[in-house]
């Protein structure tokens, strides 16, 4: 089944090899290379999962993410940190602290990412 995702993410290297892999699988994707605009893209879109950087130019992706858990219509919306963040520490504070769904180690395999889809709400294979 084809799913539409959307990758927040201000590595062009990064989002290209994520991309790949989603449109190997044969799902759609769409880009932000900031926050800018994302809450509106989100609430304007039907998104399977977003994959959210944590450094990026405008608003770090922890400070996004509140953000959008804070917006009523897309508080449930399923999201996915992706990060060269990798210490325990900085893994539970977005998935406790920062409320994400998930978060997938930077560089993404496409081992990696298989593993994160399979615990998406609908099955994305």
């Amino acid at each position: 089944m084809s799913e539409h995702f959307l990758i927040i993410d201000d590595s062009a290297t990064q989002s290209h090899a994520l991309s790949s892999f989603l449109k190997d699988l044969g799902h759609t994707v769409d880009f932000c290379e900031s926050t800018v605009g994302a809450l509106d893209k989100i609430i304007n879109n039907s998104y399977a999962a977003i994959f959210l950087d944590i450094v990026l130019p405008e608003q770090d992706g922890y400070k996004f993410l509140r953000e959008l858990r804070s917006q009523q219509e897309i508080a449930d919306q399923y999201v996915i940190l992706y990060s060269t963040k990798i210490t325990k520490l900085e893994i539970d504070y977005g998935l406790k602290r920062a409320k994400a769904n998930d978060y997938l180690p930077k560089p993404v395999s496409r081992e990696s990412l298989a593993e994160v889809l399979n615990k998406l709400p609908q099955s994305v294979k």
